[in-house]
């Protein structure tokens, strides 16, 4: 018998509702949801270019900024782009592995600002309460091998969520009540049992948030300690204000993601639009937020940026 000429059927596709409730207001959501795509993109960008042009800026901190910057590139990236597909040319059909590779970026890379910001406190920490061994303790190699573990570990994490939602069946409307493809929004669609894949994600998830969040919080103790105890009112302020922007965006990232994950675990009764637009936000203001940030804070980079500007508009 000659081959069959009887193809295989293409998957069926998800279908991404958007923000239920505002659908007739998508077009008009995507717009500011555009600005801040615009700015996070220039503004990681501008980061990553302004410390790898200037030698004096290759310190511990700069080095971990640039590491958020990209993750932030990344995590706004994987979700922005096809984001305002739908709000703006109403592309709802989402394939699957699309779906669990948007999945795996959105969670792994979020894992990974958590990591970073981790980073950056331990390095705030070494700055202010050992200034003396600064150089020595963050040496090059070891802020490579703290930005490699950190990504293995979002990576080893999360890896087995797209994997895991690969081998269920899924009946019924493939409707996904969210803007993007969230894990907890599929795994919902399946009509087998997923108690132990959703115990997973939400074990995995709080684990993380949770060490990185308690550590962050005991390296601030030990800093504000210092801090105190430093002779003069104004070197109290100075080494503060060296921490201040880290603090800004310790509390946006962790708020948001407060918020987001006990939403899933005890806020059956928050309207899903407000959980959907606090998920939105939980992925964009921080790479939107971040340069903004730290671009005015932290003075070398900011000089170095307005003298580039300079040079160029002279």
């Amino acid at each position: 018998m000659g081959p069959s000429n009887k193809s295989q059927p293409s998957p069926v596709p998800f279908l991404l509702v958007g923000i239920p409730g505002l659908e007739h207001l998508h077009v008009w959501i995507g717009i500011p949801f555009c600005s801040m795509y615009v700015v996070a993109v220039v503004g990681n960008v501008t980061i990553l270019a302004v410390v790898r042009a200037e030698r004096s800026l290759h310190e511990p901190m700069c080095l971990f900024l640039c590491m958020l910057s990209a993750t932030d590139l990344v995590l706004s990236t994987a979700t922005l782009p096809r984001m305002l597909c739908l709000f703006w040319l109403g592309a709802r059909a989402i394939a699957l592995d699309a779906c669990l590779a948007q999945m795996f970026f959105i969670h792994s890379f979020t894992a990974l600002e958590s990591g970073f910001l981790l980073a950056m406190a331990v390095d705030r920490y070494v700055a202010i309460c050992h200034p003396l061994r600064h150089t020595t303790v963050l040496t090059p190699a070891r802020i490579a091998l703290l930005g490699v573990v950190v990504v293995v570990r979002g990576v080893a994490f999360f890896s087995p969520h797209p994997v895991l939602l690969k081998q269920l069946p899924y009946c019924g409307p493939r409707i996904i009540a969210h803007t993007y493809c969230e894990f907890m929004a599929v795994v919902k669609l399946a009509c087998v049992d997923t108690g132990a894949t959703k115990r997973y994600s939400l074990s995995v998830a709080s684990v993380i948030g949770s060490c990185d969040g308690f550590f962050i919080a005991v390296s601030y103790v030990f800093i504000l300690r210092a801090v105190f105890r430093l002779p003069s009112r104004e070197a109290s302020l100075k080494a503060l204000g060296t921490c201040g922007s880290h603090v800004c965006v310790i509390l946006v990232f962790y708020s948001t993601a407060v918020f987001t994950f006990l939403t899933h675990r005890f806020g059956h009764s928050v309207p899903p639009r407000i959980h959907i637009l606090i998920a939105n936000m939980y992925l964009l203001v921080p790479p939107f937020l971040n340069p903004i940030v730290y671009g005015i804070r932290t003075k070398k980079i900011r000089d170095h940026v307005f003298s580039s500007l300079r040079v160029k508009a002279t």
